[in-house]
């Protein structure tokens, strides 16, 4: 990333990582990186933890606008040990596209 990363660009990780990040590589170009955490607001109780309302409210309309879709490509029920097999199939293949969703036991 440090390599691709533009001057005073930033990046922002929403996965952990199992290996430290060297993240001097990115002192030169004046990049930042940042995590987000989508319940760091209401963990912590911040401030301005309201601010989780208006983004998921806004979120809500924008689907019910369908100005965004979701990302899910199947839906497999009930869980089982067969759906979880199939489930665990189509993300190994490597040729999934969108989210796979296991729901109802």
């Amino acid at each position: 990333m440090a390599e691709v990363i533009a001057p005073q660009g930033k990046i922002c990780s929403i996965v952990e990582t199992d290996e430290p990040l060297n993240l001097t590589l990115l002192k030169d170009k004046s990049a930042s990186f940042a995590w987000e955490f989508m319940f760091t607001r209401s963990k912590y109780e911040t401030d301005d933890m309201i601010e989780q309302h208006h983004l998921l409210n806004k979120v809500s309309q924008l689907v019910d606008d369908q100005t965004i879709s979701t990302t899910v490509s199947d839906v497999l029920s009930p869980i089982n040990a067969q759906n979880m097999r199939l489930a665990h199939e189509k993300l190994e293949s490597g040729r999934t596209i969108g989210k796979v969703v296991l729901k109802d036991f």
